[in-house]
């Protein structure tokens, strides 16, 4: 949109008549100024930390080590970025290089920093935003995917927005002309319309993916308990592979928008082992008081599956001490909610370890975790 006009107004004897115009020692300036900004940037976290510890000088530590670390890459290429652009300036006289690398460098710094904000969010709600929700609702973990899938549509809206202002392109009223005549088409184009508003709803809410085994309810020409494996989603139809007989089926996007889809594969279970160390024998009246809180602390979590919980405990007379081993299960349909719930089960482990302090009875939890995924039958 903005590379038409300016090869339209490209007028190559001017361009040649400047450049040997041109004043060497800004060009040079500017590059000394990249330079310096690809240094500057990587201490891009370190003036995060300082600006931090001018309002939270108590806390910075904990903070930064929090939101900042595990993301200090995002913050060293957007500062990087930001500072090349600043440094653009020195060349701004020069129209044609100027115009020639501004929109892409402007593009550049936009999706540095909707990308920074997007895991500065998920960072945030993910340590913070767990106890807080956790208040309110116990099955706040999905609650928390939800948030942050709006979170990351409105940064992708404002980014949009903030670069094609910054084009100086009027994308709200390009939106407005579109909708009046966008009206004449949708009566026009209704049934391919709903097609493609089906796929849009495939891929946002994402009950599928390539891969995935699934079975389908008797609608229309859909037949009854259809079984079989995704092989692709395309822009109009998704194709199935029947599990018996190797069928294709293509079913319409439009209409499995509107199905109640049972996903297998996304039955996911991982089976979780701890081993809980006690540096003494216990009595019987303290073994149960470990089974309660343990049953408590974990049946606490959403997503643990109900009644699969098994505590042991074993006595070493010889050693003097007592063992404990905790099985479960924990459930998700996807890879980010089972990391969540890893989280909030680390969370578990914390309040497991102060409330058996409480009781006097000391123990050490062994490292690290366990995690086995379990196979789903098909």
């Amino acid at each position: 949109m903005w590379i038409h006009p300016l090869l339209s107004n490209l007028n190559f004897a001017d361009i040649s008549k400047q450049v040997f115009q041109i004043d060497i020692s800004k060009p040079v300036i500017f590059l000394l100024f990249v330079l310096l900004s690809l240094v500057l940037g990587r201490y891009t976290p370190g003036i995060a930390k300082l600006i931090l510890r001018r309002f939270s000088p108590q806390r910075v530590t904990i903070i930064y080590d929090n939101l900042i670390e595990p993301i200090k890459n995002q913050f060293k290429i957007a500062g990087t970025l930001i500072l090349i652009s600043f440094s653009l300036t020195w060349v701004e006289e020069y129209k044609f290089l100027y115009q020639l690398i501004k929109p892409f460098l402007d593009l550049a710094v936009i999706l540095s920093v909707a990308w920074l904000l997007s895991r500065l969010f998920r960072q945030f709600i993910r340590v913070y935003g767990v106890d807080l929700l956790g208040k309110f609702a116990r099955d706040f973990d999905e609650l928390i995917l939800v948030i942050e899938a709006i979170v990351n549509v409105v940064i992708g809206f404002i980014s949009i927005l903030a670069f094609a202002q910054s084009q100086q392109f009027n994308l709200i009223g390009l939106m407005t002309s579109l909708g009046i005549g966008g009206l004449a088409v949708a009566f026009a184009a209704q049934k391919t319309l709903e097609q493609l508003l089906g796929t849009i709803v495939l891929y946002l809410d994402r009950p599928f993916v390539p891969g995935d085994y699934i079975r389908l309810p008797s609608v229309g020409n859909v037949p009854g308990g259809l079984f079989g494996r995704v092989e692709s989603i395309g822009l109009r139809s998704t194709k199935i592979r029947t599990a018996a007989k190797s069928t294709l089926y293509i079913v319409p996007n439009s209409t499995l928008a509107n199905l109640e889809i049972e996903n297998v594969t996304m039955g996911k279970k991982v089976m979780v082992l701890l081993n809980l160390d006690f540096f003494r024998l216990l009595e019987d009246s303290e073994k149960a008081l470990v089974e309660q809180v343990i049953s408590e602390s974990t049946n606490s979590v959403f997503g643990i599956d109900p009644g699969s919980t098994n505590i042991t405990l074993a006595s070493n007379s010889e050693k003097q001490t007592t063992r404990a081993r905790v099985t479960f299960f924990i459930l998700g349909s996807s890879e980010n909610s089972i990391q969540l719930r890893k989280h909030l089960l680390e969370l578990a482990n914390e309040k497991i370890s102060k409330e058996l302090i409480t009781y006097g009875i000391d123990f050490k939890m062994q490292e690290p975790t366990i995690y086995v995924e379990s196979p789903v039958t098909i």
